[in-house]
């Protein structure tokens, strides 16, 4: 059985500073076997962590909508962010990615996918993150495991860390898996398990958010 992290950031997100090294030896420790590298707006750092992580590294994206973030997941390249919900869908499926919502009904988070638009596209999402280690309410995620259930939608959950002490706040225990669809009945078969993360760690991610954005 993998245990799975669905949702980590690296330090090609803009507020996350944890380099790939860190990743990799904080993962071996707690014994993660898998991880989903999901940084804002590109798929860079997932490309690179894959190639050097002794574990298994699936290539998503966290990519900004006008209605909120949507998680490209088994991605090849970067999706633009900006573009419409559409316009991101399709840029998932034409590379044969899975279309993930992260952070569902997460009402503290700006950049959760906005509830009517989810609903308006639920025959295109392919799996719902219904634990979030960052979300603060547990009332979110009941509603995510609610609409999972009603649409028979896969449920994930990952620590959406953003230092090295929140990697494996939240994951699967699922079984291996080879490629995408693979992945989705496996996904289906996992056991999701986890806490919630000390609130006070969002400081981290909006100091390095304005360190970044000052830098540059």
């Amino acid at each position: 059985m993998l245990k799975a992290d669905l949702h980590i950031h690296t330090e090609y997100s803009m507020d996350c500073s944890m380099p790939l090294a860190t990743i990799i030896e904080r993962c071996r420790t707690l014994g993660i076997t898998c991880v989903a590298i999901a940084d804002h707006g590109t798929v860079d750092g997932a490309l690179e962590m894959q190639r050097l992580a002794p574990f298994t590294v699936i290539i998503a994206e966290e990519i900004l909508t006008p209605h909120g973030e949507i998680m490209g997941m088994f991605l090849k390249e970067t999706v633009p962010s900006g573009l419409s919900v559409e316009q991101t869908i399709a840029q998932i499926r034409a590379q044969g990615g899975i279309v993930c919502i992260p952070h569902a009904f997460d009402i503290f988070r700006p950049s959760a996918l906005d509830e009517k638009i989810m609903d308006e596209i639920t025959q295109e999402i392919e799996v719902v993150e219904v634990f979030n280690a960052r979300s603060l309410l547990q009332r979110s995620s009941e509603k995510a495991l609610a609409f999972a259930g009603k649409y028979g939608i896969a449920r994930s959950a990952g620590s959406d860390a953003h230092t090295p002490g929140e990697i494996g706040n939240a994951y699967v225990e699922m079984p291996e898996f080879e490629g995408r669809d693979d992945f989705l009945q496996a996904l289906t078969r996992g056991k999701i398990v986890g806490h919630r993360t000390n609130p006070l760690t969002h400081f981290a991610s909006a100091w390095n958010k304005l360190k970044n954005r000052t830098w540059r």
